[in-house]
């Protein structure tokens, strides 16, 4: 065997040790416990940074790169915001809700961010904005400050969150495929896991 294949046979498994599939979304209960403990603790960037990514569903690649002028215009924060999305370079829209406006409006005037600047910048000199690896870093934060197992939830906790709470209140899955800007119907169903929970919800409701 050449230095090479030994090396190769030698590497660790980059999942080794680690929980894999669908990240859980969070529950509303959860959603208030993490937004309480921002609030109280006067964390401006990681409650605006909780809220938005909660309210617009986006992929983390997509939340990290949002400008100031994406959700806002003289400062006044939009009531709905329309970003391109980089996997599938198609628009998706959002909502933001009311307690998400507050919060970013809290933010960009504390950090003096211009409409040109990044939402969330970085804090080193090599790049412009957040990174999707501090993102995920500050999700586990979010999860373990409430006693949740960090291994079950990840960014995609964020992106799942509402749509999972919109579609099991209201069972639409083509307004949920929208709102998640997937191309296909089946992509939204896989992503959601429904089946399996409507299932489940189905055999608890069944006695025998």
């Amino acid at each position: 065997m050449n230095t090479t294949s030994a090396t190769t046979c030698r590497r660790v498994p980059w999942n080794k040790g680690r929980l894999i599939g669908q990240k859980l979304p969070l529950k509303l209960k959860e959603i208030w416990a993490i937004r309480i403990r921002l609030q109280l603790a006067e964390r401006l960037r990681d409650l605006a940074l909780f809220n938005i990514a909660i309210d617009s569903k986006l992929r983390g690649c997509d939340l990290v790169s949002l400008k100031v002028n994406d959700i806002a215009q003289g400062g006044n924060i939009f009531h709905r915001a329309i970003v391109m999305q980089q996997k599938t370079h198609r628009p998706v829209q959002f909502e933001i809700t009311e307690q998400t406006r507050q919060a970013l409006q809290g933010w960009i005037a504390s950090h003096q961010l211009a409409s040109s600047h990044h939402l969330f910048p970085s804090r080193s000199m090599n790049t412009l904005h957040m990174s999707t690896r501090q993102y995920a870093r500050i999700v586990v934060k979010w999860v373990r400050s409430i006693g949740l197992d960090p291994t079950a939830y990840g960014t995609h906790t964020m992106r799942r969150t509402k749509a999972t709470l919109i579609y099991r209140r209201t069972k639409n899955l083509r307004a949920v495929q929208l709102l998640l800007g997937h191309t296909k119907l089946e992509n939204t169903v896989r992503y959601l896991g429904i089946e399996v929970d409507d299932a489940l919800d189905i055999a608890d409701q069944t006695e025998v």
